[in-house]
């Protein structure tokens, strides 16, 4: 049987200067996806401890469950599901981690999402048909703090700058709306 532990929220209030996003309420979310009990516990605490609000399961089918892409609707009701990143093991029994990773690229609704992909074994091909495929990065086991906290920071980064870009395209478009506006002599 799959098994699904609900996420839980850990604030680790950090000394580094972080953006101003890293300092907010809101955790990256980050779903992990390993069929390995003991690294699934692993990743998961390298997640905690770098302040990441986690989700794990422990296949890649539960993994497309969870994100409502299974074909049904049995997500595991969360209302407004928010997934800042997907890590998954690459060997597991059933599904891939590559597979689960063509299928996030295919869904309109996470292809944007990155996904990173661990595995023990160090085989070119296997990363670089990986990487081709769309994943964010490839980790080598055991994932190190160093990796999490780098991922972190790159996301917490992109994250800020999607902000800003929406924020100056709001900006355009009220200035284009005043424009209008005026000459319109409104």
């Amino acid at each position: 049987m799959a098994e699904v532990l609900r996420p839980e929220m850990l604030d680790i209030s950090s000394n580094d200067n972080t953006s101003s996003l890293a300092s907010s309420t809101e955790l990256l979310h980050v779903l992990a996806v390993d069929d390995s009990m003991v690294d699934r516990k692993f990743i998961e605490r390298l997640l905690r401890v770098s302040s990441c609000k986690v989700t794990v399961v422990d296949s890649a089918t539960r993994a497309l469950q969870y994100l409502g892409l299974d074909g049904e609707n049995s997500s595991v009701g969360f209302e407004d599901l928010k997934i800042n990143l997907i890590m998954t093991d690459y060997s597991m029994p059933g599904m891939t981690g590559y597979e689960l990773l063509k299928k996030i690229k295919e869904s309109s609704a996470f292809r944007e999402i990155p996904v990173v992909i661990m595995s023990s074994e160090n085989i070119l091909p296997r990363i670089d048909r990986c990487l081709e495929e769309g994943a964010e990065d490839f980790l080598l086991k055991p994932v190190k703090l160093a990796d999490v906290k780098r991922l972190r920071d790159s996301l917490m980064k992109a994250e800020e700058r999607a902000f800003k870009n929406m924020m100056h395209k709001r900006d355009l478009e009220a200035n284009d709306l005043y424009s209008q506006l005026k000459r319109a002599k409104i």
